[in-house]
Parts: structure tokens; sequence; C-alpha cells
């Protein structure tokens, strides 16, 4: 017995060891079936029939291989129901975060760390905008948008917590008992102006120009940084030889007697009495362009690099004869895309069911926005209008000063809750041009400090009593045009009905913010283009900079009239090109911040060279334009570092730029070595800049080293890294550290370089995306994914020069419309047809996206009905 004792042992704890396992393998997959369950719980219901109460008649939801919903109804009441049904069921959380950004809620669901945010967006009273939208709105806006919402809370009536979203047991963690509330068709009009927000035009250029001024560079120095549109050599829209160039623009900070601040003296603007700046004020300054920044980051990145193409041909230049549309918004990559795709259709057109449109819209928000409908086709880029501007404001007590007279300030208090936190109370206080930005944060007081009035002297004409004046607070407003009610959401509508051009344009007439390019393509052959939008005009100055508020000799008189604005219909060329790029010369300004034509110049290029060679346009050629990724920085620069005299590492990376055709494609080490070499340039001749003006590289940045590559002596061509003067020296030294880096990051072997291996896109879910949190972020995030393309490139994967070279902004879609056959139309979004984390279609269109590939765009009932995997029926309930 002996001898069996420690045999018995060993079997006892194998046993002990087995039955261990067991359970934690049994706990394991226990674990991972709940965990299963509580992922796939969320998953909407896409076959079969339902009853749904408010529903007037059936409504069946049809869905392709893509999940991506098409709605066939018998009224519009029941089309926009479904709508809001349908969008509830893909992306209800989404919606729900957005609300509570656009109503300045954040701090409801993520504690005090969002405070800020909240009360930024309160002081700018989004939601209380939207409010006095609604009630402006014709009965019929009414009642779709209310058919809408109560589409949306039908579906929240069957579900709840994570059975609406994954994101909602995540959330349950740190904010236990929340409940969405009801939807509300003020929750959809909101959503419009985070999306003027992101599309706010120039304002960050002139916070820019402010804090270059605020570093003690001349008015001179700064108007080099931010170059004028090039007309002589660069497309306009609506085309036509170049007319006389504009004036310089006119950087001054301000412009009156009795200030003082970068680049003025008492008397006027003098780069050379130019006061020093010392550090704590310019460091204070900066900050006002983090403040704006930081908001547009819960929306997805924001930056130089927003922008779109869109471009519309004539059936003269086409393989069938009838127009064909492209359009690609180029906007902040986000998990899920932005944009939802969506049809929705009448069984039959009547007066009470009017729809039969398709594209793209957003989650919350009625309507189509972007497609077209069974007559008429169009895209949108944005125009960039200058619609926004800061106001240095004379502030005493609860009054300020306008002409020498002492007005109330409007005040209203807001109360912040937070999550897990006491609420917050802020007091919001307006002029008449808009609300105080400085109460917001630091950055905004530094710009009222930076340019504060002199002691000894008042503006010209004031009145005010100069003990008033001393004691007197230097603040800043904002007037922006999208703080205004507006008729954007009723424009949707009329676009998504529209049936020739005449109807195009009114539609267009209401689309007042965000301005957009809207191109237009019609059954019947026609092509067009239409410049919308609310555009101030001003008293004075051209908007590029802050003015002060105390005189009405600044400020605005009035609008553009829509007539006014440009437009044209059938050009003789027979094509029309919009990529943010100027829209003519003459005429109102619209701005003197446009984009400067890279990508504009480069599909024009590729359209000229199909003309040229008489070869009709296909579909298939306009899907491959938009793929295109020339690099007209690279093409500038490969023929002087060609005649550069080098050794060494720099002669090594000359060498393999030799002979490279100039385009970023995800395989190509020229373009990896390329990117890293401009990366270096910027970062050698600009690093020094304050923080927030330093080049994120793009169009803007592109054009400044491109003016001072015929300078080769210019002053700013000088290495801080080195110590390198002269274009020569300072090209031969970032190619030398371009080559250290490049080989540090992709190893030491050229030929195995990739741009794409540098250059990936990362999709970050909105909220959790970004936690911090390893595991959290695997359930919502994916990638990376190698991508090519570059700012200001046609294939617009946009990256930031100051944080490496990850991809910042995409094209979002990509669409192709046929008018000789809709349903040869092709449609890709960035991500899939669902908000759910593991559903098949949370990110099915990815890879296609990134290799340029689309979906076919079934749109007539017989088509939608041919490609329907899913069917489900909606019926009323009873």
């Amino acid at each position: 017995m002996g001898t069996d004792a420690p045999r018995t042992r060993r079997r006892g704890w194998a046993k002990v060891l087995v039955v261990v396992l067991a359970t934690v393998l049994v706990l394991g997959v226990a674990a991972a079936g709940f965990g299963w369950w509580t992922v796939q719980r969320s998953f909407p219901t896409t076959s079969g029939r339902i009853d749904v109460p408010g529903l007037q008649a059936k409504v069946t939801v049809y869905r392709d291989g893509a999940g991506i919903p098409q709605v066939v109804a018998e009224t519009d009441h029941d089309l926009l129901f479904a709508q809001g049904y349908v969008h509830a069921q893909d992306r209800f959380w989404e919606m729900d975060f957005r609300r509570h950004v656009t109503a300045g809620r954040v701090a409801e669901l993520f504690g005090e760390s969002q405070v800020a945010t909240d009360a930024f967006i309160r002081t700018l009273d989004w939601r209380g905008i939207a409010e006095q939208e609604f009630e402006a709105f014709d009965d019929e806006t009414r009642a779709l948008y209310e058919a809408y919402a109560d589409g949306v809370n039908a579906y929240l009536a069957e579900r709840g917590g994570a059975a609406l979203s994954l994101e909602y047991a995540v959330l349950s963690l740190q904010n236990p008992g929340y409940e969405p509330e009801p939807w509300t068709p003020i929750d959809s009009i909101a959503w419009l102006k985070a999306m003027a927000w992101d599309l706010r035009s120039n304002l960050g250029d002139e916070i820019d120009r402010a804090v270059l001024l605020g570093s003690g560079l001349s008015p001179e120095q700064v108007a080099s940084l931010h170059p004028d549109f090039p007309w002589s050599s660069m497309p306009t829209i609506v085309g036509g030889p170049p007319a006389a160039a504009p004036a310089a623009l006119d950087v001054r900070a301000l412009d009156g007697p009795g200030l003082v601040g970068p680049g003025l003296d008492a008397a006027g603007p003098d780069a050379a009495a130019a006061p020093a700046v010392d550090a704590g004020g310019l460091e204070a300054l900066t900050g006002l362009a983090d403040t704006i920044d930081g908001i547009p980051e819960l929306l997805g990145p924001e930056g130089g690099d927003l922008g779109s193409n869109s471009w519309v041909v004539s059936g003269a230049l086409t393989d069938s004869g009838m127009p064909l549309l492209a359009n690609d918004p180029h906007l902040g990559p986000a998990m899920p895309s932005i944009w939802v795709q969506m049809g929705l259709h009448c069984t039959e057109l009547s007066s009470v069911c009017s729809f039969d449109v398709a594209g793209y819209g957003f989650s919350g928000l009625p309507g189509v926005v972007i497609g077209h409908n069974d007559r008429i086709a169009w895209g949108f880029t944005n125009l960039a209008p200058d619609v926004a501007d800061l106001y240095l404001e004379r502030v005493t007590g609860d009054s300020y000063e306008l002409d020498g007279t002492m007005v109330p300030l409007t005040t209203r208090e807001e109360v912040i809750e937070v999550a897990g936190g006491e609420p917050v109370t802020i007091t919001v206080r307006s002029t008449g041009r808009g609300p105080i930005v400085t109460d917001v944060g630091a950055g905004f007081t530094a710009v009222a400090e930076e340019f504060a009035p002199a002691e000894e002297a008042t503006a010209e004409g004031a009145s005010a009593d100069a003990e008033t004046v001393d004691e007197a607070e230097i603040e800043v407003s904002l007037q922006w045009t999208a703080l205004q009610p507006g008729t954007t959401a009723q424009a949707i509508f009329a676009l998504d009905r529209a049936p020739d051009w005449e109807g195009f344009r009114a539609a267009a007439e209401q689309f007042d913010v965000p301005a957009q390019n809207l191109v237009y393509a019609d059954v019947d052959g026609n092509i067009g283009y239409q410049a919308p939008g609310r555009i101030p005009v001003r008293a004075s100055g051209d908007g590029t900079v802050p003015l002060p508020g105390w005189t009405s000799e600044n400020g605005w008189t009035g609008w553009i009239p829509f007539a006014d604005l440009p437009s044209v219909q059938n050009p003789d060329r027979g094509y029309l090109v919009t990529a943010n790029n100027a829209v003519e010369e003459g005429g109102p300004l619209l701005t003197r911040d446009w984009d400067l034509g890279y990508r504009a110049q480069g599909i024009e290029r590729r359209l000229a060279e199909l003309i040229e060679a008489g070869e009709p346009i296909t579909a298939e050629d306009m899907s491959d334009i938009q793929f295109d990724t020339r690099n007209a920085n690279a093409e500038a620069f490969l023929p002087v570092i060609a005649e550069l005299q080098l050794d060494g590492d720099a002669a090594r990376g000359a060498r393999l730029l030799a002979g490279w055709d100039a385009a970023s494609d995800v395989d190509s080490a020229e373009a990896a070595y390329f990117e890293v070499f401009w990366r270096n340039v910027l970062d050698r001749m600009f690093g020094d800049l304050p923080e927030s003006a330093r080049p994120v590289g793009g169009d803007r940045w592109f054009a400044v080293v491109d003016g001072l590559l015929d300078r080769p002596d210019d002053a700013w061509w000088a290495d801080r890294v080195s110590g390198a003067t002269g274009r020569d020296a300072v090209l031969a030294s970032a190619l030398e550290a371009a080559w250290a880096e490049a080989s540090d990051l992709m190893g030491d072997e050229p030929a195995d370089w990739r741009w794409g291996e540098l250059h990936t896109l990362t999709l970050r879910n909105q909220t959790f995306g970004s936690s911090g949190i390893a595991p959290i972020e695997w359930l919502f995030n994916r990638g990376p994914f190698e991508a090519g393309g570059g700012s200001a490139i046609v294939n617009a994967n946009g990256w930031d020069a100051t944080r490496g070279y990850e991809v910042h902004w995409v094209p979002s879609m990509r669409m192709v419309v046929d008018l000789d056959d809709l349903d040869r139309s092709t449609w890709v979004n960035l991500t899939g047809a669902s908000g759910h984390a593991f559903n098949e279609h949370y990110d099915d269109q990815t890879e296609l996206w990134q290799h340029g590939e689309s979906l076919e765009w079934p749109f007539t009932i017989r088509a939608v009905r041919e490609a329907a995997h899913d069917a489900l029926v909606m019926r009323p309930a009873g």
C-alpha cells in the first residue's frame, strides 16, 4: 500500500485539476455566451412581420446584402415614421449621444469631465435655436418631423438599456440607471447646428491670424502664411478668364486709433512698432484655438482638410449620352460612419405620398441629405463662406459699449446636470451680435487681453467717459449665422422632392446654414451649380481678423441676396467641378479663405485627359477619379530636389524619388519617404510658430512652401534643428533626416517601405473609442486600415503633420449617380449600415471603401425587391 499512496494522491490532484479546469472552461463559455447574448440582443429585427403602433398602413423595409434599408410605404407619414423606426434600430446610441452633444448635456452621460464642453454648447445655444426653427415650421414640415419622432419612440417603447445598443451596457458601469428620453423633433433639428459648426468656414483662420500676430510676426509675414487663392493658376467652379487680382488680405488685428496690440501702435498699423508679447500672454493666446478645436472632437476630428469633392459631367461627354454626378464629402472618420444610407419610396407618387428618393442622411434627421430622386441628383461640397466673426467688446458690469453708449447685456442661466456630481450653473452673456465667449475658456480672455484698448485713448468717435473706459473689461463675442433660426430643415425635404432645375433652386434658396456648393443633374440631361446660404455683408473689413465691437462701423449690415449668389446651368465646357475651391472672381465677397484648388485641379486634369483623348466618360471613370492619388505637392518638389547637389543619405533619398510619378499609392515606397520628408520640412521651417498655428499640412501649407521654392534665399528658409539657411541647405537637411526617420519606422531596406504602413486609418467609436481602456476600445473600434492618398489630394485621406502620419480626415462616403439608369448608380459608406458592434454590417463596407470599390445602388422598387436579402413588413397595431 505504501507504493500506491503517492499514485493515489497524484490521481486525486489530477481529478481536482480536471474539475478546476472544467469549471473555468464552463464559466468561460458561460461568460462568452452571456457576452455574445449581450452583444446580439441589440441587433434589430430585419425580416418577418411586426405590429407597430402609430402606422397608418403597411410598410415594407427591404435590406440588401449590405444591410442598407429601403422603405416602401403608402403615405408620407408612414415613410417618415418608418425612417425614424429604422434609424433607431440601427443607430440609436449614436442618435442619443448626438442629441446630448447638441443640447450641451454630455456631462449627464459621462460626468464632470464634459462640463466645459457643455458650457460651450450652452453658450452657443444650439438647442434653443432649433426650438425657434421648429416653432416656425409650416404644418406639413412639422407633421413630417413629428412622424419621424413617433417612429423613433415606437422602437424605444419595445426596447431599453443594452437591448438598444451595446454602448448602454458599458455606460451602465459608469452611470447606472440611465434611461433614454423620448425623441423629439428638436433633437433632430439641433444636429444641423453641429454640422454647421464642423463646417464653420474660416473661424480657425481668423484665430490663427490673431495668434500669429500675437507671436510677434509682422502683418506681411502673417499674410505670407495665409496665401490668397491663386486665381491665375487654379480652376474656379464657375470658370472663365481670371479677372484683376484682388487686394491683399487685411491681416491687421485691429484698425482704429487708441488701440494697441501686435502689429499696431496708437496711430494705427505699424509692424515695426509692434510691442513684444510675453510668453505667458502668447501661451494664453494660443489657448483660443484649443478652446474652439476641442469641441468638434466629439463629432469627429476637424481641421484644414475638411472639405469635399463633387463634379457633374454632361451627357455630351459620357458614354450613355446622359449626365453622371460624383460626390465624396471629406469629414473626420467615426465609428460608425457619420452617414446612413437609405431609400424612401412611395408605392405610388400622389398628394399623400410624395417621396421617391435615396441617398445619404444622418441618423436622427428625417429625409435624405445627399443623393437623388426619380428626376434629379445632387451633391454637396462645403462652400465655406465666411459666416462667423469675433469682436472685442468693452464690458462694464452688466453692460457693453456701443458707439459711446452703454447697452445692457442679455443674460440667461444654464444648469448643467453632472452624472455622479453636483449640478453646475453658468451665466451666458450676449451682446446684440452674439454670445460672449470669454467666459468659456482662457483662450478667449487672452484675445481680449492682447488687444486691449490703450489706457490713454478711446476709439475714435466714442463718447463714453474715460472713467467708464478705464473700468471696462475687454471680452470677446461671436457672431455666427447658425445662431439665428434658419430654414435648412425644410430645404432637405424640398430637395428630396424637387422635380427639375427650378425646384432644385427653390430648395437651395432655403438651404441657409451650413452653406454648400450644390451640383445638379437631371433625367432630361441638364447639369448645373448653385451656391446657397445666408452669407453676411460687412460694414467694414473682410472677416479675416477680430475687430472692435464697440463701434457700429464694424459688423454685419445684411445678407447677400440669393439672386446674387453664383449659379450656372449647362456650361459650354460640359462639366462642373467643386472641391471647396473659389467659385468665381468678382461678385459678392463670400470669403477670403478658399481651399487653394489642388483637389479641383486634380479632378479637372483627369477629366481633361479623357476629353482630349476623345474617350466618352463612364461611371467607372468617375469612380476611378475619386481614388486618384496624384500629389501636387510632390510634383512641385521633385524637379527642385533633382537639381540639388547632395551626398550621403540625402542623395540616397533623391535617387529614390527620381522617376516617381508623384502618386501617393498605398504600396509606394517613394510616397512614404516623400511624406516623411515633407513633415520634416514643415517642422524644421515652422516648428517654432505658436503651437496652435503650427502646420498640419494640406493645401494652405502646400501653397506656402510652393511659393518659396522659387525664392531660394527667402528668410523663411531656415532650419531650426540643423541651423541651415537657404532653400538648398534646408531641403538637403530634411532629406537626410527623413531617410533616418523612414529607416527607423519601416526598416533599413527602402524596397520594403510602403506609404500604407505609416498612413493608417483607425475607426474609433465617438464615445468609447478613446477611453484608454483597451478591452472597451477593442469592442467598438476597428482597424488600423492602410490607406493611400493624403492631404489636398483627390483621394483625400488627410493627415496632421503635427501628430504623425495617421489618417485624420477621409472621404466619408463615395457615390456616382448615373442619370441614364439610376439603378446603375453606385455608392459606398466608410463603415457600414449598422451602428451595432459585431453586427455583420458594422464595418462591412470599409474594405470596399479602402480599395476604391463600391456597391450597386438599386433605386426603383423593382430593383430594390430583386436586391433584397431581408424584408420586414411593419403593420399597424391591431
